[in-house]
C-alpha cells in the first residue's frame, strides 16, 4: 500500500490536488495539511476553497474570505483563497447575458433577450458551471504563478472535475491538465462511518469513468487505540474504537490500495496554524497501529 507521503515523492509533477468529500468530513483540513506540508518543502502553494460554505478563515484563525488571494500568516508559502459563489455566480451571468445579447445582435434576430437570459441563468446547474468557469481561471491563470494549487470541495452530486471533463472547447486545455495522473490527483476525505466510506466508493467508481486520476483516500478523525482503550477511558470510547476497527475493514475491503493517509481524532478542535501543521506531519507519518493488520486481512 503506497502512502500518502511516499506517492507525493513518485509524482514530483503532480501541481493540482483536490480534496473533495461530503459535508463534515475534515477535507478542509487535509486539504491544509497537505498545502502545509508542500510548502515546509519550499513549494509556492495556493489553497482554494470551493466550498459554498468556508471554514479556511475558522482554520487558520484569520479572514481570508472576500475572494482575494491571501498570504496565510504564520505558514510560509501558503496562500489561499475562498472562492465567492456568489461573486462568481454574478460575474459568470453577465458573461453569459453579454452572450446572448451579441449573438441575438449578430445573428439578426429581432427577439428580446431577457427571456433567453431567464433560462440561462436559471437552469439548476448554472451555478456549478459558473463554479467551474472559476475553477479553470485557478487552473490556466491565477494558478501558473504557484508550484502547486490545491481546491477542496464538498461533493454533493458530482464532484467538480466530473462535469469538468464533460464539457467541451473552453475547457480543452484545462482537460488535458487534469487527466495527467502526473500532474493531478484527486484525494477523498472520510471519516471511519458507513455513510461517508459509501459515498467515496460510489464518487470514486463514477470519477473513473473520466479518467481522472485517484491520489487516495484520506481516513480522518481515528480514534487512538493507546487513547480509547487505556484503562479509564470508558465503555462508550472503546466501543467507537470497535466500530471504527468494523468500518476500516469494509473501506480496506474495497478500497484497499487507495488508502494513503490518516488524521487522528485531536483532543481539540483543528484551529490556527499550529493545528495545521500538527495535521501535516499526521498525514505524512501517522498509520494506525491496526492498519497493517486489517489490510492484509482485506
Amino acid at each position: 500500500m503506497t502512502t500518502l507521503l511516499e506517492l507525493l515523492e513518485q509524482r514530483p509533477k503532480m501541481r493540482y490536488i483536490f480534496t473533495g468529500g461530503k459535508g463534515g468530513v475534515g477535507k478542509t483540513a487535509a486539504a491544509a495539511g497537505l498545502a502545509y506540508y508542500l510548502a515546509s518543502k519550499g513549494d509556492r502553494v495556493l489553497l482554494a476553497s470551493l466550498n459554498p460554505v468556508h471554514s479556511l478563515s475558522s482554520l487558520f484563525g484569520q479572514s481570508l474570505s472576500g475572494g482575494k488571494v491571501i498570504e496565510v500568516k504564520g505558514a510560509k508559502n501558503v496562500h489561499a483563497v475562498e472562492v465567492e459563489t456568489s461573486e462568481v455566480v454574478e460575474r459568470y451571468r453577465n458573461s453569459i447575458r453579454g452572450r446572448v445579447k451579441e449573438f441575438l445582435k449578430w445573428a439578426d434576430i429581432p427577439l428580446d433577450a431577457r427571456p433567453f437570459i431567464e433560462i440561462a441563468t436559471t437552469n439548476p446547474a448554472f451555478e456549478e458551471s459558473a463554479m467551474f468557469d472559476r475553477m479553470v481561471d485557478y487552473i490556466l491563470k491565477e494558478g501558473e504563478s504557484f508550484d502547486r494549487v490545491i481546491f477542496e470541495e464538498e461533493v454533493r452530486k458530482d464532484p467538480l472535475m466530473a462535469d469538468l471533463i464533460s464539457m467541451n472547447e473552453r475547457f480543452e486545455k484545462a482537460k488535458g491538465v487534469l487527466v495527467d495522473p502526473e500532474r493531478t490527483a484527486f484525494f477523498f476525505v472520510t471519516l471511519p462511518l458507513a455513510l461517508p466510506i459509501a459515498v467515496v466508493r460510489r464518487f470514486i467508481g463514477m470519477v473513473q469513468k473520466f479518467n481522472i486520476p485517484i491520489g487516495g483516500v484520506i481516513v480522518n478523525e481515528i480514534l487512538r487505540p493507546e487513547v480509547a482503550l487505556q484503562t479509564g477511558a470508558g465503555e462508550y470510547l472503546a466501543n467507537k474504537y470497535h466500530e471504527q476497527t468494523a468500518y476500516m475493514k469494509v473501506l480496506y475491503r474495497d478500497l484497499g490500495p487507495l488508502v494513503r493517509g490518516y488524521i487522528p481524532l485531536y483532543s481539540s478542535e483543528v484551529t490556527g496554524v499550529e493545528m495545521v501543521r500538527r495535521v501535516s506531519e499526521d498525514l505524512m507519518s501517522y498509520t494506525p497501529s491496526f492498519a497493517a493488520e486489517l489490510a492484509g486481512a482485506a
